[in-house]
């Protein structure tokens, strides 16, 4: 609804006080927007795309040629930029996609999903390249992926069924479940047991015992002890109750 692709239901987005209706393309020309599934065309080289998004976004075309060289080596495409971006891995893809997202300089960056589907080396080559573009703009991103938003964000939103359960600043967003998180060492035996009734964040073997990190309001058991809770807690205290019911599917199965 952001980017304009959808229109809400009710309510109001506003920049600055004024409605992307009233603001109408000059809204735009703030919005840099990538979204999950990025349509490429396969037989355009990196550098023909981009310049294409320049035509298709109605930049000026000499100073919009400066700004894709500066891009694409700004993501580290400039060896490649003369190669076909089917040939591309999906981490390439990526970066090129959020090249596109720049070339208009927004001052709003919207970026959905971004790290997904990424290997390791290149979900932390894209969460650096956001923290970078984060200096002079708003950031908007959207993820699944707990590690990614620990490294990146400033302020975090949870939402479940289309409302917003949360909005906290990264140093606050876990204190209200502080002394709600639980680890437990008990035998391999008792495991469906816990699994049924708590919302187990996490499982680990220990010689013939299991260590359960168990996110709950009380205490799953006397000899529990509390530990510091994480986002992945965070996430797993608001939708640990549909975690739990796929859990307890899984074992009458």
């Amino acid at each position: 609804m952001i980017c304009g692709v959808l229109k809400p239901s009710s309510g109001s987005i506003r920049l600055n006080g004024k409605s992307i209706e009233e603001l109408g393309e000059r809204y735009y020309s703030h919005l840099g927007y990538m979204p999950q599934d990025f349509g490429f065309y396969p037989d355009f080289t990196a550098r023909e795309f981009m310049l294409y998004m320049v035509a298709v976004k109605g930049l000026d075309t000499k100073t919009a040629k400066q700004r894709t060289e500066h891009l694409l080596h700004m993501v580290n495409l400039q060896d490649v930029a003369n190669k076909k971006v089917k040939s591309y891995s999906g981490g390439m893809k990526q970066r090129l996609g959020i090249a596109q997202a720049e070339l208009n300089h927004p001052s709003i960056l919207i970026l959905d999903e971004p790290t997904a589907g990424l290997d390791p080396k290149e979900r932390v080559r894209f969460r650096n390249l956001i923290s970078d573009f984060a200096k002079e703009k708003i950031v908007i991103l959207s993820t699944h992926i707990v590690s990614d938003v620990s490294y990146i964000a400033d302020y975090i939103l949870m939402m479940k069924s289309g409302q917003f359960l949360l909005g906290e600043p990264m140093d606050t967003v876990t204190d209200h479940i502080k002394g709600k998180v639980w680890e437990i060492l008990i035998d391999n035996r008792e495991v469906p047991k816990y699994s049924r009734n708590f919302s187990v964040v996490n499982l680990h073997h220990e010689n013939n015992m299991v260590r359960l990190r168990i996110v709950s309001d009380t205490a799953p058991a006397a000899d529990a002890v509390t530990v510091d809770p994480s986002l992945e807690d965070l996430f797993l205290y608001h939708f640990g109750e549909d975690a739990q019911n796929e859990r307890s599917d899984d074992y009458v199965d």
